[in-house]
């Protein structure tokens, strides 16, 4: 088993995480929930099925499921030509891999969404491993995605970091025992990140890349 760094993508890597929430507000919207878009907000980086029952409750008519999530993917899907990676993305990642550290995308993201975040991030040739939604059957809260890039990667999970932006990637990624570098640029504060357990927070990408020499990944052995 090797040392790597597990990386949450949307809000993280690439600026996603406002669309996904005007994406969830209209695809609501249209079903007769009319749902404020900060609360919509922090529940983004939880997978649909949780999200909706953090914004609508558990004893909603799930009738309604599919079809928003449906309309969810096609009003976000406008935006995917003119998605843009987040400052120092795709340098942060090519500095981890030349630490010789494992680069694993930790992607709920479904198969077809995480093909188009992985070439805006341009970055392929140094992923040693991705995930998508087809790989977990819980969410995040729930770590399983997590654990299927542990596995997928062969990464051992005591010499893992995770890099992500929401509350629900530290909670996630504390049910494993792996520290969770926290970033500000999916518009969670650091103080939310911090009480959530992040061993650190930064502003974003570039400035976790600035300071990397001392932060949880210069601990990583490789």
């Amino acid at each position: 088993m090797r040392s790597g760094v597990l990386f949450d993508v949307d809000g993280t890597l690439v600026d996603t995480t406002y669309l996904h929430t005007v994406a969830w507000w209209e695809a609501l919207r249209q079903e007769g929930a009319d749902v404020p878009m900060a609360k919509i907000h922090r529940g983004i980086g939880m997978g649909s099925d949780n999200l909706l029952d953090h914004l609508l409750g558990e004893d909603r008519d799930r009738d309604l499921d599919e079809r928003a999530t449906t309309a969810h993917d096609v009003l976000y899907g406008a935006w995917w030509e003119r998605l843009r990676p987040l400052p120092g993305a795709p340098e942060l990642l090519r500095a981890v891999a030349g630490r010789g550290l494992a680069v694993v995308l930790a992607s709920s993201a479904k198969e077809p969404e995480l093909k188009q975040l992985r070439r805006v991030l341009g970055a392929d040739d140094v992923i040693a491993a991705a995930t998508s939604s087809a790989d977990a059957e819980r969410s995040k809260p729930d770590p399983d995605i997590l654990q299927a890039a542990l596995d997928q990667s062969d990464v051992d999970p005591h010499a893992a970091v995770f890099v992500g932006d929401s509350v629900w990637d530290v909670q996630a990624a504390g049910r494993l025992n792996i520290p969770c570098i926290g970033l500000t640029c999916g518009g969670t504060s650091a103080g939310e990140l911090t009480e959530a357990g992040a061993v650190a927070t930064y502003d974003d990408p570039a400035a976790l890349l600035a300071a990397l020499d001392d932060s949880a990944v210069a601990k990583l052995s490789a």
